[in-house]
């Protein structure tokens, strides 16, 4: 078997990031947790993954604090799986690569799911990275700048 590559010790903001979502299954999970799944069983329902590859999922999810078990609140034997604080900030990660996906992955008129604001009903505003001043940037408006190593 191939040993995953890690990059939890990376200077790079998007390596540590993807290191600690892990793959696509787990930013499955954490959108399908936005859209009310808690239990286990619904997890699985929802996507149509193999028991065991949810379970390691979930685990590492729950190990990287993204999300965390709780007492199902029927007092039952099972637990649930809700997002933390890490994993609600996840939010305008997932709504940008929803927007993406509807802008570039589906043809004209083509139905989709969408993402509304519950209050009103309407379509979320397209999601822009702005300055501190405000205005909107493109890629090229803006540059890493690397620490030295230590």
């Amino acid at each position: 078997m191939v040993k995953r590559t890690r990059f939890d010790d990376s200077d790079c903001p998007v390596a540590r990031s993807v290191d600690a979502i892990g793959d696509w299954w787990s930013l499955l999970i954490v959108r399908d947790a936005f859209d009310g799944s808690r239990r286990f069983g619904e997890f699985q329902r929802g996507l149509g993954v193999a028991k065991n590859i949810l379970s390691a999922r979930l685990r590492a999810l729950v190990a990287g604090g993204v999300m965390e078990m709780v007492p199902a609140p029927d007092g039952g034997a099972h637990h649930e799986y809700v997002l933390t604080e890490k994993g609600r900030d996840l939010f305008p990660v997932v709504v940008a690569l929803r927007q993406w996906g509807e802008a570039h992955f589906f043809a004209p008129g083509e139905p989709h799911s969408k993402l509304t604001d519950r209050r009103d009903g309407l379509p979320l505003h397209p999601l822009q990275v702005r300055a501190g001043d405000g205005r909107a940037l493109a890629p090229e408006e803006t540059v890493v700048d690397k620490l030295p190593k230590a």
